[in-house]
């Protein structure tokens, strides 16, 4: 969905309407659920705030199959016009919820597309007492019990083995 900035009313504009949108993400297991969203406009300047609710799909941090994931993501982004020059753009501590828009439009699938991966978990679980991949075989211990001997602990790192008790806390 392309909204030009132009087009917003001094009010504001609301979108709330999910299907208008269409496919906004480029993996098709990814879906919108819900959006509340709220475009302002202060000069050239556009304020999108609200939030984001959609259903991936993620591939487990310890086991590797792929688990459904909630997420909803809290929108907070102040739009600019791009800047006509070639030279690179510094950006201040206080320019980190900045974005660009050009040519007037601002296409409001990658903005929610780009807040819902950034909202994903780091290590996403399939399930909380996932027991991850056999380290020897390779085999998912959450389908089948393996019986391979664990590997002794590597010699070089056993200097490692207490770091964490010898760290000042």
């Amino acid at each position: 969905m392309i909204v030009r900035v132009p087009d917003i009313p001094s009010e504001g504009l609301s979108v709330t309407d999910a299907a208008a949108l269409g496919s906004v993400y480029r993996d098709p297991t990814w879906r919108l659920e819900a959006l509340r969203l709220r475009l302002e406009r202060d000069g050239v300047d556009v304020f999108v705030t609200g939030e984001v609710r959609a259903a991936v799909t993620q591939a487990c941090g310890r086991c590797l199959e792929p688990s459904p994931v909630e997420v909803t993501a809290a929108m907070d982004v102040r739009l600019v016009p791009r800047p006509a020059t070639a030279d690179s753009v510094e950006l201040a501590p206080d320019d980190l919820d900045v974005d660009f828009y050009e040519r007037g439009e601002i296409d409001i699938s990658v903005l929610v597309e780009t807040e819902t991966t950034l909202a994903l978990p780091m290590k996403p679980l399939c399930r909380e007492g996932c027991l991850g991949l056999c380290p020897v075989c390779g085999g998912n211990r959450n389908l089948t019990h393996c019986t391979c001997q664990q590997r002794p602990p590597d010699p070089r790192l056993a200097a490692l083995k207490d770091l964490a008790a010898r760290l000042p806390r």
